[in-house]
């Protein structure tokens, strides 16, 4: 049973075969996904996945990319779809900085908008790291971050930093850059980081792992992330399977 925390079956590369991707990640092992909205199109498309299958969950939030077109009127809204039995977490959030669209004040003011907003509604936070690692820990260290916990999605930072979100309450969640050869950290940090605080993921249609690098990613390769995580760990898959499944079941409050 493998739970992948983190899917954008909602992007338009799924758009002509998606009955078929749902069907091989189920015959891959695949019992749960969590479905992440990031704007308005996707978190329409992650909540229309939710409600129509069973072992799909929805996250709403506002990616720090698009920050700059988030309005109040957005943050009303994903509060009150985090009312609905199928939301168990708000985000994507965070800062990226590679990419230049929003400026830097508005993708921290949009970041703690949305932590306030998850304290209120008593859900955990997913948060997106890009080239911010400083600022994203200091951030949910002032706004006390800590109260809902979270997951760090595709986390790509030091075994040092992954010690220091552990303190405040957050699971490590790997992806497929776990599996790449001239991956270190990822490695660094799936062996640190106690199987009981660690999370499997693919972001599909990102990142996927090898053999299919730089090919469309899908949930049934979640499968691979948590081969190379027991590897690493000198564990059994069916171990890493079970733990990590258990541990999202944990933070997304899914019985």
């Amino acid at each position: 049973m493998l739970f992948d925390t983190h899917v954008h079956l909602n992007a338009e590369q799924y758009e002509d075969d998606l009955e078929e991707v749902i069907q091989r990640a189920q015959e891959a092992g695949v019992s749960y996904m969590i479905c992440v909205g990031f704007d308005r199109p996707t978190i329409n498309k992650a909540m229309e996945l939710a409600e129509k299958y069973e072992f799909i969950y929805a996250c709403v939030g506002w990616h720090p990319v698009d920050a700059v077109d988030m309005t109040d009127e957005d943050l009303i809204w994903i509060e009150e779809l985090a009312a609905h039995p199928k939301v168990v977490a708000i985000g994507e959030m965070g800062l990226d900085y590679h990419w230049d669209k929003s400026p830097k004040d508005i993708q921290k003011e949009v970041f703690r908008k949305q932590i306030q907003l998850a304290k209120k509604v008593k859900l955990p936070i997913v948060i997106h790291n890009r080239e911010a690692t400083a600022d994203i820990v200091e951030i949910l260290q002032e706004e006390g971050a800590a109260e809902v916990g979270g997951i760090m999605h595709c986390f790509s930072g030091s075994p040092e930093v992954a010690v220091e979100c552990l303190k405040m309450n957050f699971y490590i969640s790997l992806g497929g850059p776990v599996t790449f050869k001239n991956a270190k950290k990822p490695k660094e940090v799936a062996a640190v980081v106690p199987i009981e605080k660690l999370l499997i993921e693919t972001d599909c249609p990102y990142l996927a792992p090898h053999p299919y690098r730089g090919k469309r990613n899908e949930p049934g390769y979640v499968k691979l992330v948590a081969e190379q995580i027991a590897e690493i760990k000198g564990l059994s898959f069916e171990e890493v399977a079970d733990v990590t499944t258990a541990n999202a079941k944990k933070i997304f409050d899914i019985n």
